[in-house]
């Protein structure tokens, strides 16, 4: 196993980047996950691991199968320099973004459709619930947050590596499913009818907005349907993860 003492190691300067700058992880297509749960979700997906870092000391489980990946042993000192959460469990991957196109594009029936949502949590949170509910694709339109940040991956508890997460122009992908015949549901409260008055289909794709300000009202308008969830006690608002998963497990049944 390959040793790394040194924080001023070319790599490790690399695998700090990419925990810190969205920058680095875009020019790369690369990003760096950590902690034991999210490296046994890697070691599932073929093609995905570039290498696995252990910080000294630290034990992989006898039933990690780790036959053929990259092995690094980190000094104390170089594993505190990449760690991202204040209680590491000493092991990280080093792994390439998956990679989408249009003939992956052309299966999926069921997308769900994120419009400039900025809190990593919440999008990590939403992904991990299509994931969950069956979807075949989250697409991530302008000012969302960067799928691939720690706090994103983190909060999707491995679901990067179950679904699709791609980023592009909602305004494509909304009329790339109506044309496909797929119906495009909108959420917010111009023109809108309540949740449960839209039946499931088996192939629909929902659009859900920014925490404030909702879904951009050009891709409302695109919407077939615009729905809402009604509010019983006093509060103004769900937040926007919580709704999105009241929603896709009602229109995936």
């Amino acid at each position: 196993m390959k040793r790394i003492e040194s924080t001023q190691n070319a790599l490790v300067k690399h695998w700090k980047k990419l925990v810190t700058t969205r920058k680095e992880r875009d020019k790369s297509e690369e990003f760096l996950i950590e902690g034991f749960h999210l490296v046994e979700e890697a070691l599932k997906t073929e093609g995905i691991l570039l290498s696995i870092m252990i910080r000294e000391g630290v034990e992989l489980p006898a039933n990690l199968n780790v036959e053929g990946v990259h092995l690094v042993e980190l000094s104390q000192a170089v594993a505190k320099e990449i760690a991202e959460t204040e209680q590491s469990q000493g092991i990280f991957a080093h792994c390439r973004q998956p990679q989408y196109d249009e003939n992956h594009f052309a299966a999926w029936e069921k997308i769900l459709l994120i419009d400039a949502v900025q809190d990593p949590g919440n999008v990590g949170t939403m992904i991990r619930t299509a994931d969950a509910a069956g979807m075949d694709a989250v697409i991530l339109g302008k000012g969302s947050a960067d799928p691939y940040s720690p706090k994103t991956v983190r909060s999707a508890q491995g679901a990067h590596f179950h679904i699709p997460v791609v980023r592009g122009d909602l305004a494509e992908w909304t009329a790339n499913a109506k044309n496909a015949g797929i119906k495009v549901l909108g959420t917010g409260l111009r023109d809108a009818v309540n949740y449960t008055e839209i039946a499931p289909e088996s192939s629909f794709a929902l659009l859900v907005g920014n925490e404030g300000s909702g879904v951009n009202e050009e891709l409302l308008d695109q919407a077939d349907h615009i729905v809402k969830i009604p509010m019983y006690g006093q509060a103004e608002s769900l937040n926007v993860a919580v709704a999105t998963g009241i929603l896709l497990y009602t229109y995936v049944r």
